[in-house]
């Protein structure tokens, strides 16, 4: 996929725990990211945050079973990116959701041949 130099990045800040349909919410977001044709989605894991609450969530040892941030990052052309955000709106029950403008560097991939 080619994308312009011009793009949006989207980002999704939730709760390790948070869930849709009984799945863990991050998981729905990517795979509904990807039905939609986006460029990509990744999933980041913080070890440290706080959110609207000010409670810490953090990875310390022993608090192990705490409910860690989550940050889901999708880039992809302002007007694609614009249209997912309805699909958002109806999962995402706390957190938060950024929207920014970014300049896309470089975006590579191998394809590599079957044998």
């Amino acid at each position: 996929m080619k994308l312009p130099s011009e793009a949006s990045l989207l980002r999704i800040f939730i709760g390790e725990s948070d869930k849709a349909d009984g799945k863990p919410l991050y998981e729905v977001i990517v795979q509904k990211a990807r039905r939609r044709g986006l460029a990509g989605a990744t999933v980041l894991r913080g070890f440290l945050g706080f959110g609207a609450t000010s409670r810490i969530h953090t990875a310390k040892i022993l608090r192990l079973s705490e409910d860690l941030p989550i940050v889901v990052e999708i880039v992809d052309k302002p007007e694609r990116i614009e249209a997912f955000l309805p699909d958002l709106d109806g999962l995402i029950g706390e957190g938060l959701v950024t929207l920014e403008r970014v300049r896309i560097i470089s975006y590579r991939y191998n394809v590599r041949e079957k044998s």
